[in-house]
């Protein structure tokens, strides 16, 4: 088996570059309809703007009217306060169709982004796969494609409106009270930001381990539950319980340090705006008093500074969000941007088999460089033949097996499949020309007509029902009460061993492949399923290249040519008769596993009578 990788480095993002990376799923080329969205919303966010800008100078008009003693007076008021209030359902207005035009191109580049990524996990190697925790990897790709949303969000529709608010307060202020309170405000916001950053960036470092620590905490649930039966065999349960309960706790200790900083965030937020709304309306009554300045001013200025701290108080959340979407998908990008090993060479030709035969020739390869598995191993499989490899563990039957598939490529050098390097076709149509029989066949939580569907594209029900009879498992089929429709549970499990090897096979057959892999497919078996099994393995690699890898080797005693491999080299080749003629490791493989099997049978006898 590969060797477990290093746990990966901490994700370090260069904020723009990220932000460039998304840009073309925000703003896609193709699709003219989605870009007349983004610049809809926009116009609509200025519209909101310019009416939130407008809003103030209505409400001093009302207020300045109402100090004058005249009947007109009071109807000039009526009008401007009602200007308010048509203003203020306007923006509301806008802002409310702003998101209605932008929602689709949000979700639009979140499934664009979503889809590359999944589909660039499935082009990873099964080294990447093997080394990396399933739920530590479904929980980056959750964090990354959620944070794309909020992201849009703050970036298009409150950071850009707050900055352009900013200007123009700054001209409304500068134009009405002069340049004392536009630097006023210049200075508190500066420090408003500076602090809220400082403060920010600490609680952002508490951010990321709290997401660590989920993960962790998540990765063993997941670990723990794919892990449910092995769990209640050896009555692990209070084990498992602390193991994840130290997850939980650290990670609640986390979060708390998280939340009370927030606490330490609003309190300075709010010093540093009071203060300035303190001294700017101080400033106004100041003025008022030696009539420069109106009662309207009073509230002219309290409701723009309003305004403009109602999206600056979000600043933190805003900031962090942001900050924190950037570093969530720039994980998504690592993984995205994750080096495949495996690689179709360009302008690769597909795989065209004539006589589907398999040759190794001089193959060295190993998991890692300090470890060799397979020393220049070589053989063929003629087309239409039946080849067995058997050996001790550890023996490099199950590498052969990946090699084949192209899951790794070998140090050096070739597999051949009709006389053509797997390396230099394209892996699709590789993949295409062989089936394989796994000893451990996983199968997906769906029904049963899916499972075995599963293993052609577009497979019709008549397909899948003769793919069923070939496999032997339509009798049980039919005796169920939903049939094909039955659900099989999670990998598989509410399905016996030998029916899911019998699954298996109907996908294998589904895909009818030129080329049948059978990896160990009845070594975890009873005696008498294996028999069935085997009945039915044999009926099925009829007319077809099959590559059996064994254990048992009554199982492929019938083999036309049996290769017995030892410490990753060939050691003996031939017929079942000529090996044990020779008198050599396979012989002695086949009188130990003789002298098991006879000695089972008493073993249980003995048992019997002592009970």
């Amino acid at each position: 088996m590969p060797p477990d990788a290093p746990s990966p480095a901490p994700v370090r993002h260069d904020g723009w570059a990220t932000i460039r990376r998304f840009l073309p799923y925000l703003w896609p080329r193709d699709n003219a309809a989605l870009r007349r969205r983004i610049v809809i919303a926009l116009m609509l966010v200025l519209a909101a703007k310019g009416v939130t800008l407008a809003l103030p100078y209505a409400y001093k008009r009302a207020v300045d009217a109402m100090t004058t003693p005249a009947n007109e007076a009071a109807m000039v008021a009526i009008a401007f306060v009602i200007a308010y209030a048509a203003g203020r359902f306007a923006s509301v207005g806008f802002d409310n169709a702003r998101n209605v035009a932008f929602e689709r191109v949000g979700q639009e580049a979140t499934r664009h982004l979503a889809e590359d990524t999944f589909s660039r996990l499935h082009r990873l190697s099964l080294r990447f796969h093997l080394s990396r925790r399933t739920g530590e990897v479904t929980k980056t790709v959750e964090r990354g494609t959620k944070s794309i949303d909020s992201m849009l969000y703050f970036l298009l529709f409150n950071i850009a409106p707050t900055v352009i608010e900013l200007l123009a307060v700054a001209v409304i202020f500068y134009l009405n009270f002069g340049w004392g309170l536009v630097l006023a405000t210049a200075v508190t916001v500066v420090a408003y930001v500076a602090v809220t950053r400082w403060i920010t960036e600490w609680r952002t470092k508490l951010r990321k381990e709290m997401n660590d620590l989920d993960g962790q905490a998540l990765s063993r649930a997941v670990d723990s539950l794919l892990n449910y039966e092995t769990v209640k065999y050896f009555g692990a349960e209070g084990r498992e319980r602390e193991r994840y309960g130290r997850a939980a706790r650290a990670y609640a200790e986390a979060a708390i340090r998280s939340e009370n900083s927030l606490g330490l965030l609003n309190v300075a937020q709010s010093l540093i705006t009071n203060l300035l709304m303190g001294g700017a309306m101080a400033y106004t009554v100041w003025g008022w008093s030696r009539g420069e300045l109106t009662t309207g001013d009073l509230v002219f200025v309290n409701t723009y500074l309003a305004q403009l701290f109602r999206p600056l108080d979000m600043l933190g959340w805003v900031y962090r969000t942001v900050r924190q979407g950037l570093i969530d998908m720039a994980a998504m990008f690592e993984l995205i941007d994750t080096e495949a090993e495996i690689e179709d060479t360009p302008g690769a030709p597909a795989l065209v088999v004539r006589r589907p035969s398999v040759a190794f020739e001089n193959v060295v390869f190993g998991y890692d460089p300090g470890r060799t598995i397979l020393h220049g191993l070589s053989f063929e499989v003629p087309a239409g033949a039946h080849v067995a490899i058997v050996g001790p563990s550890g023996a490099g039957k199950s590498t052969i097996a990946r090699l084949l598939f192209r899951f790794y490529d070998p140090w050096s050098g070739r597999v051949l499949i009709d006389g053509q390097d797997i390396a230099r076709v394209t892996q699709a149509s590789l993949r295409a020309a062989i089936g394989i029989v796994p000893q451990d066949s996983v199968l997906f939580n769906d029904t049963i007509g899916y499972n075995i569907a599963y293993g052609r594209n577009g497979a019709t029900h008549d397909e899948i029902v003769r793919a069923a009879r070939d496999a032997a498992i339509l009798p049980l089929i039919e005796r169920l009460p939903d049939g094909f429709e039955t659900e099989v549970g999670e990998r598989g499990l509410k399905l016996s061993g030998g029916e899911k090897q019998r699954v298996a096979i109907a996908r294998t057959l589904v895909k009818n492949p030129p080329i049948l892999l059978l990896d160990e497919a009845t070594s975890a078996l009873d005696s008498r399923t294996e028999q069935d099994i085997l009945a039915t393995l044999h009926r099925v690699s009829e007319n077809r290249t099959s590559l059996s890898i064994a254990h048992r080797l009554s199982t492929i005693a019938d083999a036309d040519e049996i290769l017995v491999m030892e410490h990753g080299r060939l050691a003996e080749r031939g017929s079942h008769p000529v090996l044990l003629r020779a008198n050599g490791l396979y012989a002695e493989m086949w009188r130990r596993q003789q002298a098991e099997d006879e000695a089972t049978p008493e073993l249980s006898a003995a048992g019997s009578a002592s009970a």
